[in-house]
């Protein structure tokens, strides 16, 4: 397994842990290219204060984290703010959904537990868990994840629900050069398989590749002598949303688990998912 990327050169468009993610694939054989196709930017500080203050003054039924770094900014916020131990009571009290494992760790970490799990990662699977109880009249604070949610937004709005939205940080796109270099790459060849661990990362491609008028040339190479490799079930699916015709993703939601299934397709140990596969 080790060297099962031998000769391939994997595209890392992620910022977070790129460096780490690189050394794997160093150490497996293959040769890292870093080309950031996101930026994560806080929100200003007026943003997140106000919405604390919403949901310490004006409690909810229900509070939904939907990442472990959300939930870790809001709560450094609320203890600069003085607020940490009303917030920690208030969530405490009611009741509380988590989509994730890491939001479900960052939750154990406080001492809190929720009552909803997603079933798989995904927003659908929290969906599935929170379809086993009523939210007429409920009020909802919901923590997002750098890109609005609209299905899940939506879904709980039909349900009767008041919902509130937060969102601790948010997603920016990096310098236009830095995914023309990206696009370049994939479509002249020059990488083997592309990896993401983000859905705005592959939003923020497709963007520019429809801006530029390449979006067809970057969907023949998706299709072609390029794989795309996903970190999770959630990072799949934004790729199969998006038109990408096949994808290689890991049942969990790993960064080495993405790497080590890359490496059992390049053996032929296992196949890349098509859209039809995803559910």
């Amino acid at each position: 397994m080790a060297r099962r990327l031998e000769g391939k050169r994997v595209a890392i468009t992620g910022p977070r842990r790129a460096e780490e993610l690189g050394k794997l694939v160093e150490n497996m054989g293959g040769t890292p290219l870093f080309r950031p196709a996101q930026g994560t930017v806080l929100l200003d500080d007026l943003d997140l204060r106000n919405g604390l203050v919403s949901w310490v003054n004006r409690p909810p039924e229900w509070s939904i984290f939907t990442t472990g770094a959300g939930l870790d900014a809001l709560f450094d916020m609320a203890e600069d703010m003085g607020i940490a131990e009303a917030f920690w009571d208030i969530l405490r009290s009611g009741h509380i959904a988590a989509r994730g494992y890491k939001t479900a760790n960052a939750l154990k970490k406080r001492q809190l537990t929720p009552l909803v799990r997603d079933d798989d990662g995904s927003t659908e699977g929290l969906i599935r868990g929170l379809a086993e109880h009523s939210f007429a009249g409920k009020k909802v604070f919901l923590q997002l994840h750098g890109d609005p949610a609209p299905r899940l937004t939506s879904w709980l709005e039909q349900q009767g629900a008041e919902c509130r939205q937060i969102l601790p940080y948010r997603h920016t796109a990096p310098p236009a050069e830095d995914l023309e270099r990206l696009l370049s790459d994939l479509i002249g060849g020059e990488v083997d398989a592309v990896t993401f661990t983000s859905g705005p990362q592959v939003r923020f491609l497709m963007e520019h590749a429809s801006r530029e008028g390449k979006l067809a040339a970057l969907m023949e190479a998706l299709e072609g002598p390029v794989i795309a490799v996903a970190v999770g079930k959630v990072t799949a699916q934004g790729l199969f949303e998006a038109g990408v015709p096949r994808v290689v993703a890991p049942r969990e939601e790993r960064m080495g688990s993405m790497m080590v299934e890359l490496a059992r397709y390049y053996a032929g140990e296992v196949e890349a998912r098509t859209n039809r596969d995803r559910r």
